[in-house]
Order: C-alpha cells, then structure tokens, then sequence
C-alpha cells in the first residue's frame, strides 16, 4: 500500500521525521518525497534490496498518515466512507483497502488498524494523508465519531526481511509467534511503548513498529544493534520501491489513481457490496464492477524484459505495431537480474506467456513476457 516514489511537495516546508540525524550520521542520500526529507539509500540499493530478500532490512517510514477514528460510530463511519467492511474487523486485526470518490476514482489506498471495539488507526500514503484527512473529516458529518490528524503522534520504524522475528523477539516479550499477518498488538519494544504490526510493503515477512516520536532514535538503536549479527542493514525508499514491485505491490500514483476504480486496478475483491448501508462511491462501484464482468478493462500484468533496457512509468506497451497498454512502474530486478515493469494492458494480450509484445522505449521496440504477479513470492 505505501508511497515510495518521490514526489515534491512545493506548497509546505519540508519536513522531518525524527530519525533524521541518525540517517545523515548514517551517510544517507536524501530526497523530498511527499514534502519529507527522507533517505532514498545509504549505500548499494541493490545490497539493501538483496539483504531484505536474504536477512533484514530496517526502515524509516514516518512520513506515512496516521488517522485516528474513535466514537460509538467510529465502525459505521468507516463503512460509509471507505469501499471495505470495517466494522467486520476483529479487534487486533487490520484490513488493506480503499477510499474512492463518488465517481469511483481511488483517491488513495489504506491500511485500517481495530484498535478496540471503537479505535481505529487509519494509514494513508504520505502524498495523499491530506486529502484521506479531509475526506474523512467531511464523511463523518452526521456520525458519532471524531477524526483525528495523529501524523505528529506517530513514528514508524519497520523491519523486513526473514531474520525480522528474531530480531524483534531480541528486544521484546510480545508474542510474536502468535501474531498473525495483517494483525497488531500494543507492546513493549526495546523499553518504550508500541504498536507491533506484522504487515510491510516488500513481500517479506516483517513488522512495522508505531511509537512515539520522541523514542525512534532509541528503538532505531535498539533494533541495529539486536541485528547485529544476523545482516541487519538500513534501507531507504530506494529498495522499497523494487522489493513492492517484485512483489506486484501496486503504488498510488503508478498502478492506482483517481482515474481508476478498484475493479479497473484488478483489485475489486477490496470492494464489499455485501456490508450493511450506503457508502460513498457505491452506485458508480456497482457499475464498474459489472462493465469488468462484461467486458474487462485493461488488465494489470508483469513484463520481464529479455534484454537490459529498463523500461519506465509512462511507456507504451506495443504488439503488432499497436499500442496495447503502458507502463504503470519499472525498475531492474535485483533478484531476476532482468528489467520488470508492471502495466495495464489489453485483456486480449493479458495472458501470461502471450506472444509479441514489447515496451517501446525510446522509439526501439524491446521485447518482453507477460507474466502472471508477482515475479516474486517468499517461500513460507
């Protein structure tokens, strides 16, 4: 679900997260994404990339939105103003979804936390956690339920890679064995306050840490140092982006948007016609999903390159001379060692192993093969 790729922010000053000393100590190279300063690399992507897929990865996300709803209706409210059923979270568990505009179009794509029967932490992507604040704001009009801009209250530190639970299991007692994917327990990490989360954004198994900002740099401590001696390593934006497309993440403003419903991203199974009431975007859903019935969109599918050239957002998908999809995100694989992209293309070359279709990057015509998603999954 998380924004990892670059984005300047013009109209606010540049922001911080509270790791940012120890990142510059660290030698990183920083860049402006979403209005943040925040570490793209420190050293080779691609050992970052490839010690996530190996050992462990530990990264900065605090410039993620964290939302809180709270209230006897904080439930019904969610139901109303996201496409997902909320209020059929278990308390301790957590539900990837959507917010969609009347119309249909994704204005960002979320993960919501039941905290208690009536406590929810909604995450939204650095780019859009504004407009996910406003438009919960104006959908709770009506509703007992109050929302809350919590972005200040939160760091969040994730570690990702398979040697993350023993990692973490150095520097706490929660049960870790018994924490489950797409869940969360408040604990102790490292001596301060948490909420541990096994959920992450680069097909590995990992957690994602939230904590007050004034105890990142001690759980950033923490966690390097209980990492020692297994290849623990800091990461930045960088190898984020190519472990989520490995693993056929999609990534708001690449593969989803306002121009797209779930059903047009392959991702209707998010939508949930079957909970109980209205909710915002519903009519125009309904719609979408019977014209993908009758007539799919463009699919989404992965193309691995059988040359070097790395393809790029924005470029055309070509077969018999024809333009037939574009590229939604492109990078080279470290763990193919080839190029990859993922795009939307027409259902009658959507299929994997279909025959003649290439990218045209600058005017040559390199051929790929279509693929199923993802070109990666971990063994479990």
């Amino acid at each position: 679900m998380s924004s990892t790729d670059p984005a300047s922010d013009q109209t606010a000053e540049q922001r911080h997260t509270a790791l940012d000393a120890v990142h510059r100590a660290l030698g990183a190279t920083m860049t402006d994404f979403a209005g943040w300063d925040m570490p793209l690399r420190y050293g080779s992507e691609r050992d970052e990339h490839h010690a996530v897929r190996t050992r462990a990865g530990l990264f900065d996300l605090s410039h993620m939105g964290e939302i809180t709803v709270t209230g006897p209706q904080a439930a019904a409210l969610l139901d109303f103003a996201l496409v997902g059923n909320i209020g059929a979270v278990r308390n301790g568990r957590a539900r990837y979804t959507m917010i969609c505009r009347p119309d249909g179009g994704i204005l960002d794509d979320l993960i919501v936390y039941r905290l208690a029967d009536a406590e929810f932490m909604v995450v939204a992507n650095a780019s859009n956690a504004q407009v996910v604040l406003d438009a919960l704001t104006e959908r709770a009009e009506g509703f007992d339920a109050e929302v809350r801009d919590d972005r200040d209250a939160y760091a969040l530190i994730a570690v990702q890679g398979p040697e993350s639970p023993g990692i973490l299991a150095a520097v706490t007692d929660a049960d870790l064995d018994g924490l489950k994917y797409y869940a969360g327990l408040p604990g102790t990490v490292a001596g301060v306050p948490a909420l541990i989360a096994r959920t992450g954004y680069t097909g590995e198994d990992g957690f994602e840490l939230f904590v007050r900002p004034e105890h990142a740099v001690e759980l950033w401590q923490a966690l390097t140092k209980a990492g020692e001696g297994v290849g623990l390593v800091p990461c930045g934006l960088s190898c984020r982006d190519t472990l989520r497309l490995e693993a056929g993440m999609p990534l708001y403003g690449h593969e989803l948007s306002t121009s797209l419903t779930p059903f047009d991203a392959g991702l209707g199974r998010v939508v949930k016609f079957d909970k109980d009431g209205d909710f915002v975007g519903r009519t125009a859903l309904e719609a979408a999903a019977e014209r993908a019935a009758s007539q799919p969109p463009r699919v989404l599918v992965g193309l691995v390159a059988e040359g070097r050239r790395v393809p790029r957002a924005g470029f055309a998908v070509v077969a018999g001379g024809e333009v037939i999809g574009e590229v939604t995100s492109g990078a080279p694989s470290p763990t193919l060692g080839k190029p990859i992209a993922m795009a939307y293309v027409d259902a009658a070359h959507a299929a994997p192993g279909t025959a003649g279709v290439g990218v045209d990057i600058r005017g040559s015509h390199e051929r790929y093969e279509v693929v199923a998603l993802p070109f990666y999954k971990r063994q479990k």
